[in-house]
């Protein structure tokens, strides 16, 4: 039964590449800055206004309703339009369901972006953030490229 299952998984991994990869050339060929090893859930809202401004590093993951921003309605320049800006997310980053990251941010690498998240201001790398608005409650994290903690484990905790 258990061959089974690791087969069953294999498989639907292989899927699941092929359609990650999809994704992003797909996004690349709207302008938008990723890489082919990021994770974009397939709920993830990216602005579709200024897509140049959207620039997502390596190894980063961001998981479902999340929601990208880079331009501003409120803000108006030259002629009356709206603001844009680039938004940053760094290399081997985490940004979990429903965050919401506002334009012009710039996220370092290795960082946490907790559940639900309103992310207002730049976060400095290896920290972990969370709350509306986003505040840091970690420092000094570690996090390889499958954007994953390596200095916490389920025995030891943080360490």
């Amino acid at each position: 039964m258990k061959n089974k299952k690791n087969k069953s998984f294999r498989v639907k991994l292989i899927f699941a590449t092929i359609l990650r990869k999809f994704r992003i050339f797909k996004l690349k060929l709207f302008g938008y800055d990723v890489q082919y090893s990021t994770i974009i859930e397939g709920s993830v809202i990216l602005d579709k206004l200024y897509p140049e401004g959207i620039h997502i590093g390596a190894n980063t993951l961001i998981g479902n309703g999340a929601v990208i921003l880079s331009h501003d309605h409120c803000k108006r320049v030259g002629n009356n339009q709206p603001y844009l800006t680039d938004t940053y997310i760094g290399k081997n980053c985490f940004i979990a369901i429903n965050s919401i990251i506002l334009p012009g941010v710039k996220i370092g690498d290795s960082v946490v972006v907790g559940a639900g998240s309103v992310v207002t201001k730049d976060i400095p790398s290896n920290s972990v953030v969370a709350g509306n608005p986003a505040r840091i409650i970690r420092k000094d994290i570690v996090m390889n490229d499958f954007a994953a903690l390596e200095n916490w484990s389920l025995e030891k905790g943080w360490f």
